[in-house]
């Protein structure tokens, strides 16, 4: 009676430490911000967002300097490949300073534009064609999907295929969704291919370069895919900084297809 008693006390206290430590963590580990998260509805496929936390074992890089995971070439002694991609652009000043910065490296990148910024901004759009980027469709004003508005987010879909396409005289295969909520029925009946990420530090809501660059450093590994946003000065400015930082460690960016499909 006595081993009873104790066994079931033993059980009470397991279950209260659970308890206690799920709801510390509830407080202590950070939230996903409103801009990456997505609220996963039926059919429809969540983007992989980075936290601010462990991802794949490599050490997030903090504020304070704390010394992140170095990066390291793949087991073979090949060198690595990455890709870098920019949201929402172009932008008029820092889409085309990024250009500038990657055509002095030597570097492709992969470019998810707006139709709005498109239509706006064609001479940028056709200069990341003739340079040999990747351009992929973003929607055309950014719209997220959700249940009640897939005919809209379609037609939006639609009408950037048509505006990228008349500026570079090429079909647009690729998409990144907003906030990383897909239908897959729309990669039969519109024949795209959904792109999303693995790795987001957060640079649209950071003016800190040096913070920017710091954080993918310290989780980068190859065949990742890095999400960027060249509508703010800071995010040039950091992107520049992990292709000189990579291409030291003998790194190569390349467009998503090459990470996806070779």
């Amino acid at each position: 009676m006595k081993v009873r008693v104790w066994m079931e006390r033993m059980v009470i206290l397991d279950l209260l430490a659970v308890a206690l430590l799920l709801f510390v963590r509830g407080f202590v580990e950070p939230a996903v911000d409103a801009h990456s998260a997505a609220v996963v509805q039926a059919g429809e496929v969540q983007g992989q967002i980075g936290t601010g936390k462990e991802w794949n074992g490599a050490q997030v890089q903090t504020e304070t300097g704390q010394q992140g995971r170095p990066l390291t070439q793949d087991n073979t002694g090949q060198q690595g490949k990455v890709a870098l991609t920019f949201d929402d652009g172009p932008h008029p000043k820092y889409t085309e300073e990024l250009l500038d910065g990657l055509k002095e490296r030597g570097v492709h990148v992969t470019f998810f534009v707006t139709g709005e910024h498109a239509e706006q901004y064609p001479e940028l759009i056709k200069r990341m064609s003739d340079e040999g980027h990747l351009i992929g469709n973003h929607t055309y004003s950014h719209i997220q999907l959700k249940k009640n508005n897939h005919e809209k987010f379609k037609e939006e879909l639609i009408k950037t295929n048509e505006i990228i396409s008349g500026i570079t005289g090429r079909d647009v295969t690729f998409v990144r969704p907003p906030y990383g909520t897909w239908e897959k029925r729309f990669e039969t009946e519109l024949n795209m291919f959904p792109v999303l990420w693995n790795i987001d530090p957060l640079d649209w809501c950071s003016d800190n370069a040096d913070c920017v660059s710091r954080k993918v450093l310290s989780k980068v590994k190859e065949n990742d895919i890095i999400l960027l946003h060249d509508q703010y000065e800071s995010s040039v400015q950091a992107a520049l900084a992990i292709v000189d930082a990579m291409q030291k460690e003998g790194y190569e960016f390349v467009t998503v297809e090459e990470i996806l499909f070779d």
